[in-house]
């Protein structure tokens, strides 16, 4: 399997244009036309995680951070970047990282956290503005079920759990030919009455192209008449951050222990213990807290996350605990998550682990 036709599967599973706009992901470097050798899975693109693939013969790294994440205006190897940049590139490596595209699946980075702390009812914690859209299009009543499939084949009307998802509406449609027309149907300067179909359709925005394309190819008339609709619903299925209840609740202190054990941790930064019980917990992995306000919106009563800064801590007003518990230790799953999504989707390659420890964050205990 050449890396392009690697990156188009995988993406229909993780797609990379649901990553946030800031952020760098996809294909990094590399000869997408290369065949790939074996996949090596790491949290960063290190030097060193380069040299482990270049050890196993591996020719792609799929990272989590990207380690380009700003423009390079030089790969010299003056610094960790450009190391491991130049080193892969010499080494004909190709790197992709996932990042917040993963963060933003709704399988992805904040539902391993939540299922570590076995929380019921989840949601999604800042669901996607702005991203829906409707595609209302009039079509032929013979022709409505063809181009239906190939709105569905092309990505649209797929809502959470639920696929193939549309609406009909029968009426009556009038055109007139002009000079220069090309009709399926009607003779040119004469009024045509025509049964129609009003389809429409749900989609994600980044789906825009890909459906109108589907449209257009699978659609009889020479123009064809649609209309796109931007909504102002909330996607509840991508976002950042994710909440849900504890079965039980808990005190604060065995709250914090319970954590630090699940998690394997060292230490927990913590905010002044409320005397509130512990049953809603909000968690956003990484540098979270962004999603403090979301959380206390949501009647969390705890909420995890990495890189909270001092006055971040008096976010919590006394009403919720936030917790600290490390950048890297909130993301720890991330590496066998995507072993698992790989190694279930991809036999005709070796897929690893790196052996590498990537976290630079150390405590002396």
């Amino acid at each position: 399997m050449k890396i392009k036709e690697f990156i188009n599967e995988f993406e229909k599973i993780i797609p990379a244009r649901q990553a946030e706009d800031f952020d760098n992901v996809g294909l990094l470097c590399g000869n997408q036309e290369r065949e790939i050798s074996g996949i090596l899975i790491a949290h960063d693109a290190l030097e060193s995680v380069v040299d482990e693939a270049i050890e196993k013969n591996f020719n792609v790294i799929l990272c989590f951070h990207p380690i380009i994440f700003s423009g390079l205006k030089s790969i010299t190897g003056k610094n960790y970047v450009e190391r491991a940049v130049l080193k892969a590139l010499e080494n004909k490596i190709a790197i992709y990282a996932i990042h917040t595209a993963f963060d933003n699946d709704y399988f992805g980075v904040n539902y391993k956290i939540c299922e570590a702390l076995d929380l019921k009812n989840q949601k999604i914690l800042m669901p996607k503005q702005n991203q829906l859209k409707k595609l209302e299009i009039y079509v032929p009543v013979d022709s409505a079920e063809k181009l239906k499939d190939a709105l569905f084949e092309a990505g649209a009307g797929n809502i959470g759990f639920y696929d193939e998802c549309s609406f009909s509406i029968s009426g009556n449609g009038t055109f007139r030919p002009l000079e220069g027309s090309n009709p399926v149907t009607g003779t040119q300067n004469e009024r045509e009455n025509a049964n129609e179909v009003l389809l429409s359709v749900i989609f994600e925005d980044y789906k825009k192209h890909q459906i109108l394309f589907a449209m257009k190819q699978n659609h009889p008339y020479e123009e064809v008449a649609y209309q796109l609709i931007s909504l102002e619903n909330e996607n509840q299925y991508t976002g950042l951050g994710r909440f849900g209840d504890l079965e039980r609740e808990m005190d604060v202190a065995d709250f914090l222990k319970s954590v630090k054990e699940k998690f394997n941790l060292n230490v927990i930064r913590h905010n002044s213990l409320t005397q509130k019980k512990i049953k809603r917990v909000g968690v956003l992995g990484g540098s979270g807290a962004s999603g403090i306000k979301s959380a206390i919106s949501a009647k969390c009563d705890a909420y995890l996350t990495g890189d909270v800064k001092y006055h971040d801590f008096f976010s919590g007003e006394d009403k919720m605990l936030i917790c600290d518990i490390g950048h890297f230790e909130s993301e720890q799953f991330v590496t066998q998550q995507l072993f698992e999504i790989l190694s279930e989707k991809f036999t005709t390659f070796a897929i690893a682990k790196t052996t590498i420890k990537t976290n630079p964050v150390n405590y002396f205990i």
